[in-house]
């Protein structure tokens, strides 16, 4: 496994190896976990090499203070990375990244990053596909990976390849979760332990709500949500949804032939969760 923290020896490496071979990015922000490395291994199962990146992006986060509290743990990701067979792994610095001023380039997804994250996280997705576009350019890979866990993420990404015509097969993995139903996160290490014991219901309460989906009254499965977190000291509901999973629009009535996905954030105190269901 080769590490590199320049674009230019990256390029040379990538370059001098990869004749007639294809090429899996991942992209990550580090403080890896076993939720990371499942993608990395499906990335191998498809191609001849894979890169992984762990790079902090700041222009992603809309409050310094997550940017200032993301854990860093290099040499244990790194190890982890050469247990699941990873061939390159890109560490760059924010200089070898943004080259200049350390700004958002600003898209137009048309509409798709204005709502739920969006909402809530102001300029987070130009943020997210700034270094992503960054990263493919760079990287030049055939296919890239990407947890369902941020599935708006997932969505805005395929619609910043199709806008920029970048020729990359986006690839999604489905989320991995702790063997107690919660999505697997860099952010839960920093979860007490009392609110790790109360984290787990958001997942239940999806599944609840997944259930009560089928009867096709979604006011009353909004009202459901709500109230499961009012009864809960340890988490306070930020947002719940259901949209169409191609608009990401939020929606009050079922459409026939439509697929929809249920859409949850939650704090435990400062520590922000997220998570999402497929309903149909």
């Amino acid at each position: 496994m080769e590490v590199f923290k320049t674009i230019k020896s990256l390029q040379q490496s990538l370059s001098d190896n990869g004749q007639n071979s294809t090429l899996g990015l991942v992209p990550t922000m580090g403080a890896l976990h076993e939720g990371h490395l499942s993608i990395v291994r499906r990335a191998k199962e498809e191609n001849d090499r894979v890169i992984v990146s762990i790079f902090v992006n700041p222009t992603q986060f809309d409050k310094k203070e997550d940017l200032v509290n993301y854990p860093s743990t290099l040499a244990a990701d790194l190890e982890a990375l050469k247990s699941v067979g990873c061939d390159y792994v890109f560490t760059p610095s924010i200089k070898e990244v943004y080259q200049g001023e350390t700004k958002s380039e600003s898209f137009d997804f048309g509409g798709l990053d204005k709502v739920m994250e969006g909402e809530f996280r102001v300029g987070h997705f130009d943020g997210v596909a700034t270094i992503v576009k960054k990263l493919f350019l760079i990287t030049k890979p055939d296919k890239a990976y990407f947890g369902e866990k941020d599935f708006q993420q997932l969505i805005i990404i395929k619609k910043m390849v199709a806008l920029e015509a970048l020729p990359i097969e986006i690839v999604s993995v489905g989320i991995y979760r702790e063997n107690d139903g919660l999505a697997m996160s860099s952010r839960n290490t920093r979860l007490t332990q009392e609110q790790r014991l109360a984290a787990p219901e958001i997942y239940q309460t999806l599944l609840k709500s997944k259930k009560l989906f089928e009867n096709g009254d979604i006011a009353k499965v909004k009202s459901f949500v709500k109230n499961e977190f009012i009864q809960n000291s340890e988490l306070e509901l930020e947002y719940y949804d259901v949209a169409d999973i191609e608009t990401l629009k939020s929606v009050n009535e079922i459409i026939p032939n439509t697929k929809y996905r249920a859409f949850i954030a939650v704090f435990a105190d400062k520590v922000r969760l997220i998570d999402n269901i497929a309903l149909n």
